[in-house]
């Protein structure tokens, strides 16, 4: 039985928007790596630090949550000379959180005074005791809490 695993994307806001409509996620401006490690049934959180890639605008939020539903990355040419892979996600109903107020709470944040630093390899595994308390803010409705803490479980 597979153990589910919790992940955090990091995006522009815009992007994971596009992605989350498409039920597509890219890790890492699409490459292979970040992809072939989430297998079916793990969850995604994205953070997006940005509202648009390359602007300054900042958004400091987790944007989408969702569950790998595909077994393998695929490959796609999403314009000449750019083939990124793919996860198939179904994206939940969510609202985008606000960092701030969950910084001092999250364990995979080892230096709060440097909290940005945690997102800057664009992709980690958190513990299920993190994701529940991401996945609780932005899924007020549903009862996540249970579902991080049982191994192999799905929301």
């Amino acid at each position: 039985m597979h153990k589910t695993r919790y992940w955090i994307g990091v995006a522009s806001k815009e992007h994971v928007l596009i992605g989350a409509k498409g039920g597509f996620a890219q890790f890492s401006h699409g490459k292979l790596g970040p992809a072939k490690r989430l297998s079916k049934g793990d969850w995604v959180i994205f953070y997006s630090s940005r509202e648009r890639f390359g602007e300054p605008k900042m958004g400091q939020q987790f944007t989408a949550i969702g569950q790998v539903i595909d077994a393998e990355p695929t490959q796609v040419a999403q314009f000449p000379g750019f083939k990124p892979y793919r996860r198939q996600v179904k994206y939940r109903k969510s609202k985008a959180v606000d960092i701030r107020p969950l910084i001092d709470t999250l364990s995979f944040i080892k230096d709060k005074s440097r909290w940005g630093s945690a997102f800057r390899f664009g992709f980690l595994e958190i513990p299920g005791a993190d994701f529940a308390k991401i996945a609780t803010k932005m899924l007020p409705n549903s009862d996540v809490k249970s579902t991080a803490t049982r191994p192999g479980a799905a929301m």
